[in-house]
């Protein structure tokens, strides 16, 4: 479909760690209706502004930039200024797992690490990590692909850049986890709910999850249930137009328990029913809710 000819230029920056999933995203933003460019060199960004002026061409654009460059940071922070200065909405979608995750793909792949100066693949993700940290610390979204498959990175994609998606609105992901298969890594604010009583210390609850009805019962009905719930309530009404006034457009809250089964999946269900009602675009996913 053609786009409007006053149709805002839209620039979605594909980054990361190499191995993460970049190549992936790109098809998964090109089958959205992204025009996607691959390895494309930071200083030749600006240049997407002016393709975007004729009434035939897309408004809406995937660039996947390689951090192999030396003067990578430097080149892309001077072409998001570019692309500001122009009116284009920017974005910056950061794609990270964990090394030992990159290690097993690498291995998987038989291929050396493009910043590996030895037979070492975790010498490379070392010195890429330690090139792209403040990147990361910049991306406006962070998606960990640490256990995901193609299929949930694909649904992950979907939910943030499908065309229903508010333009300008912040959009939240709620994810629940369990602090034994570690933190997130793609996530801005924690909150620990271990305090609460464990249901998986309940012989009957334990087969449930924090979905099923007897599970939730049990949660909810703890005395610190509800007055956690309204303080953090209150806390997230207070800083998420803060957020948003300073133009961050993606947030990720995360709940953690021991397992990520229960608790945090019953207090991230309703920290989300919570958003929604307040009309803040929510996602809500489980990291761990299958783990035992």
């Amino acid at each position: 479909m053609t786009p409007a000819k006053d149709a805002p230029l839209d620039v979605l920056i594909i980054t990361g760690m190499s191995g993460a999933g970049r190549s992936e995203a790109a098809n998964v933003l090109e089958d959205l209706g992204f025009f996607v460019i691959d390895n494309l060199p930071p200083m030749l960004i600006g240049k997407v502004a002016e393709l975007a002026r004729g009434h035939d061409n897309p408004a809406r654009y995937g660039l996947v930039v390689d951090v192999r460059s030396g003067d990578f940071l430097d080149s892309l922070a001077s072409a998001k200024d570019e692309l500001h200065r122009l009116g284009a909405r920017t974005r910056v979608l950061f794609l990270d797992a964990a090394d030992d995750v990159l290690v097993r793909r690498y291995e998987g792949s038989r291929r050396r690490h493009p910043l590996s100066d030895t037979e070492r693949v975790v010498d490379g993700i070392a010195r890429e990590r330690a090139l792209v940290e403040s990147l990361r610390g910049d991306a406006d979204v962070i998606v960990d692909t640490s256990n995901l498959n193609v299929h949930q990175l694909r649904d992950r994609l979907h939910e943030l850049f499908a065309d229903h998606e508010a333009a300008g609105a912040l959009q939240v992901n709620v994810v629940s986890f369990g602090y034994k298969h570690g933190l997130p890594l793609d996530v801005d604010l924690v909150f620990d709910c271990r305090f609460l009583p464990n249901p998986h210390w309940i012989d009957e609850l334990r087969p449930y999850t924090g979905l099923d009805a007897p599970v939730v019962e049990y949660v909810m009905a703890q005395p610190a249930t509800g007055a956690f719930l309204a303080e953090l309530g209150r806390l997230l009404e207070l800083t998420l137009p803060g957020y948003e006034d300073e133009g961050k457009a993606y947030l990720s809250i995360g709940i953690g328990c021991t397992g990520g089964r229960h608790r945090s999946v019953v207090i991230a269900e309703q920290v989300a029913a919570h958003l929604r009602g307040c009309g803040c675009w929510t996602a809500v996913h489980h990291r761990d809710i299958e783990r035992n």
